[in-house]
């Protein structure tokens, strides 16, 4: 039996070069796997309508402007001369579209320009998962496994190779989740370091060190507030993580020996983690709006000034009174009639339909094309160029089941490490249950994948058991064998995830559920 302090002890991990060197080794796979004809097709995909030239304007005026009705075109060959002067409303807030604008600045206003930043951010999402899966799990391995099973992932693929917000706001909130497990352990290590250097068994019923100054959450704060800065509904996983902290600083002092006392880490603990991780997160998402603030022609910047008997405009000055009216109104578009009545889309996806995949989202599409023409060899069938936004099949399925199952064994067998990613899960997807009235796509579910390839690869783990435990050999092929089929399965859905030349018949081939794929 585990004495208090081994307990505690849980979590430091002795193979930190080794960890590294694999971390660093997937991340680079998958990169070069993602750069490769990054900026192809050469023209304006899907909702880079606006993100696209929203991350221009932004870098080069401080504010979305509109554009003219032929602006993609002239986008093709670099030509800005499409943008208008007039202040456009956009209802997200700055910070994915200034990163996409960066990379243009970098490339240029141009298809690999404001894809870079995704690039970047989809890389960055594989080695943030990596690490979360690692620390998690205790496991080099499982985390490896983790980061493998992203890096062939359809949709991570898909939305590291194109102008959207998501993969930003996805590789934030990853970030975050992983910076609170890194807290959970540095607690607890701080906790029996205490108990080391007071040569104590346990804390004997004292409430312990306070302790409040946590770095790691600190560094979570600052990711959720970019994730929120990104897209707004990341605030549900603070709600989330903000209660899952709570318990898990209550279940260290108890571990420890706090007994009774345990329960003023509500009045302690708790406060001090609300500051941390929104009181932090609020002036980092207001960052993101400086150059907003700091120009005057932004949509509704001259709010303030027209409106000087506003208590928005007495108590907050004319610029942040006019920023708070602002939210205002992006916050009655998202709720109002607009959303939930008028507006529709052919690749609509209900959300309880995300984790089995039920309806992908279509990115690109160009069809019919004839044998002879762009490169089309096909006998008795003409040819395609097909984006979709889909995961890849095996790893979706196999990762539900790992789901379902760790529900489970977190709730039954109270296993600890597969709580993070299960709150995150439901953070991330059961909102959106809330608003079916209006158009919601697969590729929202972004936010969950990377915690359920890391489900997944801990459920993997606990299969293959202790290193020389029985039976380790074939369990270990068996573990292999479900990793090299999602890695086939990447490689055969490939051609439609690139928009690579394929034959109809090639595409039916790859639409394993008919018409709820097209």
């Amino acid at each position: 039996m585990q004495t208090t302090l081994q307990a505690l002890d849980d979590g430091r991990l002795r193979d930190r070069t080794f960890g590294w060197v694999v971390t660093i080794a997937i991340t680079l796979l998958a990169f070069a796997l993602r750069l490769f004809h990054l900026g192809q097709p050469n023209k304006i995909l899907f909702d880079e309508t606006y993100y696209a030239k929203d991350g221009w304007a932004v870098n080069q005026f401080g504010y979305e402007r509109n554009w003219a009705e032929n602006a993609n075109d002239l986008l093709v060959n670099g030509d800005t001369s499409g943008m208008q002067d007039g202040a456009a409303f956009v209802v997200h807030p700055p910070l994915g579209k200034l990163l996409i604008g960066w990379g243009e600045q970098l490339f240029g206003m141009n298809s690999f320009g404001w894809r870079f930043a995704a690039l970047v951010f989809g890389t960055l999402l594989v080695f943030f998962t990596i690490r979360m899966a690692r620390r998690l799990s205790r496991s080099t391995l499982v985390g490896a496994i983790a980061g493998l099973l992203l890096t062939f992932d359809g949709l991570a693929f898909v939305m590291s190779r194109i102008a959207l917000l998501d993969i930003f706001q996805a590789t934030f909130a990853v970030a975050a989740v992983s910076a609170l497990v890194a807290d959970r352990d540095w607690f607890r290590h701080k906790l029996a370091d205490h108990l080391r250097r007071h040569d104590l068994p346990d804390l004997g019923g004292r409430f312990g060190p306070l302790l409040l100054w946590r770095p790691w959450r600190v560094v979570a704060g600052v990711m959720f507030g970019a994730s929120c800065a990104v897209k707004w509904n990341s605030i549900y996983l603070i709600a989330a993580f903000g209660i899952l902290v709570v318990c898990w600083d209550l279940g260290a002092r108890r571990l420890a020996g706090a007994g009774r006392a345990r329960w003023f880490s509500l009045l302690i603990d708790a406060p001090a983690a609300f500051v941390q991780l929104v009181v932090v997160a609020v002036p980092v998402y207001l960052a993101t709006w400086i150059p907003w603030l700091t120009t005057e022609g932004g949509w509704g910047r001259d709010w303030g000034a027209n409106n000087p008997d506003s208590p928005l405009v007495k108590y907050l000055g004319q610029a942040l009174g006019s920023l708070a009216d602002y939210h205002r109104e992006m916050y009655d578009f998202h709720t109002g009639d607009y959303m939930n009545v008028e507006a529709t889309h052919p690749y609509e996806a209900h959300p309880a339909g995300w984790l089995l995949m039920l309806r992908p989202i279509g990115i690109e599409a160009v069809n019919d094309i004839p044998t002879g023409t762009d490169g089309c060899e096909a006998v008795g069938q003409n040819c395609m160029r097909i984006i979709s936004g889909m995961g890849t099949p095996i790893l979706w399925w196999a990762a539900l089941v790992a789901i379902v199952l760790a529900i489970g064994w977190w709730i039954v067998k109270r296993d600890w490490r597969f709580g993070a990613p299960l709150v995150a899960i439901a953070a991330a997807w059961l909102p959106w249950f809330m608003h079916t009235g209006r158009p919601q796509f697969f590729f929202y579910a972004i936010m969950v994948i990377p915690f359920s390839v890391t489900i997944l690869a801990m459920a993997l783990g606990k299969f293959l058991g202790p290193a020389h435990g029985p039976k380790r050999m074939v369990k270990g092929i068996l573990v292999g064998a479900l990793v090299l089929a999602v890695i086939w399965n990447f490689a055969f859905i490939y051609p439609i995830l690139t928009g690579e030349l394929i034959t109809r018949s090639g595409w039916w081939l790859r639409m394993w559920l008919g018409n709820a794929w097209v």
